[in-house]
């Protein structure tokens, strides 16, 4: 049973820019949902229509059986954590952390037991004496975790919430925040642009593009099977290479590759699709390409790659080399098929 529930959500806004549109969320009790796609998709939007920052032009958000479509941010039982931390520089790190209890009728003692409990959590008791301005950027972030968790909420908000820290600061806030909500086993809706962030903390997947989710579910099953070009393209690093042609007497063909097909489809106009670590080396490949340039990526290499059909890139082991302008014969260990139309996988 879905504990969060967006349904047919709508948002324009005055300049008639729809920035969502009509799009089908759920997110399970104790879930970590990533809302994943580009600038200006519509993911931070979605995500201050369910905190109630932004008013839905239509449709209905439901948690927990309740419609809060129409409450007000404060009637709503969310934690909100942003990607630019807004701390109070008047208040020490344990006061900041336990603002937002204030208002929830708990008493003193109370109220340091929660607060103590997170700084125990997050690794912040060295810090509780300070004021924000005393605190690294990395610092100041975690504080900002601090206070959106302590409450305690139905559900965790955050929006691209590690965006201004750096790669190493980045990874170990990552498994901090995922320690902390599986720890609480509280439902989190989660912004990024990042790919990586979100397949690594992720119960699911949602990608978002011009307002509408083309995929959700495990980040396993968005990688393997990508509904459509967008999802296949987005999703990967390197991206997938793609290679235009048709199917004809059940072989995909293209410039310079004739590639056997386990099932018969439709003739005509396709688009096949390989991931870079599936490119395989072969001496008796089906398709011939130049190495154009080998890119090292310290754990693995990149080989940039021109063949009659066009540029490829395959990942090899960091030994693997290959020289500039030699010969390859290549193979595919796994392949996918995408209408060039429709754009959906076949």
């Amino acid at each position: 049973m879905s504990f969060l529930e967006c349904r047919d959500l709508v948002k324009t806004f005055a300049d008639g820019t729809r920035a969502v549109q009509g799009i089908d969320l759920h997110c399970s009790e104790g879930e970590f949902a990533v809302l994943l796609g580009p600038s200006g998709c519509g993911k931070t939007t979605t995500l201050r229509m369910v905190a109630g920052l932004e008013k839905p032009t239509a449709g209905q958000i439901v948690l927990a059986g309740a419609d809060i479509t129409d409450r007000s941010p404060a009637e709503r039982d969310v934690g909100f954590a942003f990607q630019f931390y807004a701390l109070y520089p008047h208040l020490k790190v344990e006061d900041n952390i336990g603002f937002p209890l204030e208002s929830m009728g708990l008493n003193r003692r109370e109220r340091r037991q929660r607060v103590a409990d997170i700084v125990e959590r997050l690794g912040l008791g060295a810090l509780v004496g300070r004021y924000p301005r005393q605190l690294s950027g990395g610092d100041q972030q975690r504080v900002a975790l601090a206070r959106a968790m302590v409450r305690r909420p139905q559900i965790y908000l955050m929006d691209e919430p590690l965006g201004t820290l750096d790669a190493g600061l980045r990874l170990e806030m990552r498994e901090m925040i995922r320690a902390q909500q599986l720890d609480a086993g509280i439902a989190t809706l989660y912004v990024t642009h990042d790919q990586e962030e979100a397949m690594s903390l992720a119960d699911q997947v949602v990608v978002m593009d011009e307002g509408r989710i083309r995929q959700s579910g495990a980040a396993a099953l968005v990688y393997d099977q990508p509904a459509d070009l967008f999802v296949a393209h987005f999703i990967g690093s390197p991206s997938m290479n793609f290679v235009t042609g048709e199917i004809r007497e059940d072989c995909f063909v293209a410039p310079g590759l004739v590639w056997p097909l386990a099932e018969r489809l439709r003739p005509g106009p396709a688009t096949l699709g390989v991931r870079p670590e599936f490119v395989r080396p072969a001496a008796k490949g089906r398709l011939r390409a130049e190495v154009v340039r080998d890119e090292y990526q310290g754990a693995c290499r990149y080989i940039h790659l021109q063949a009659e059909c066009g540029r490829l890139v395959m990942q090899v082991a960091d030994r693997e080399r290959e020289a500039v302008g030699a010969s390859l014969g290549l193979d595919f260990a796994r392949v996918l098929l995408f209408d060039p139309v429709s754009g959906k996988r076949l």
